[in-house]
């Protein structure tokens, strides 16, 4: 039998998983056997630049505060596996999404994204969305067409002002 101490650890790393699965914007389960250490440290840091952060938990765990925010994702907890938690919506997941492209032994599972559950095809649907930066570009430019065709007008129409006088 467990002693007190051990069991309220435990219960302490269940309510630090649950909040963080509160807190965060995107969750992703993954699992990382065969990565080395430098590749999980190179991702890491990615992360951490994108405001999120990989964090291993023992399945059970991982299961009991899943069961506290009522997600079922027993299928996928087997194996080793890591949990990314990301602050933002989209930057944590492209940036994993990248990472696994580089890296065959990272296997991206599920993941949670604004509280519902997400399937691997969803998160990739995610991942190719333009960063925020890459979008207000592609409005600049957009918009820029209209004002560039404005100028023209203008333009042509004060030629032919002046031809006129």
């Amino acid at each position: 039998m467990a002693s007190q101490k051990v069991l309220n650890e435990k219960k302490e790393i269940v309510a630090e998983i649950t909040d963080k699965i509160k807190n965060s914007e995107s969750v992703i389960l993954f699992q990382y056997q065969g990565l080395t250490v430098s590749d999980l440290s190179t991702l890491r840091n990615k992360l951490r630049d994108a405001n999120a952060e990989v964090k291993i938990y023992k399945n059970t765990l991982l299961k009991r505060a899943l069961d506290d925010v009522k997600l079922n994702l027993d299928d996928f907890l087997n194996g080793p596996n890591a949990i990314l938690f990301g602050k933002n919506l989209l930057e944590p997941i492209k940036v994993i999404a990248d990472f696994a492209k580089e890296n065959d032994k990272l296997d991206i599972r599920v993941g949670i994204i604004s509280g519902d559950v997400a399937d691997i095809n969803t998160i990739r649907e995610y991942a190719s969305i333009p960063s925020r930066d890459g979008l207000l570009t592609m409005l600049a430019g957009g918009m820029m067409q209209y004002v560039r065709d404005l100028a023209i007008g203008l333009n042509l129409y004060a030629e032919q002002l002046e031809k006129n006088n």
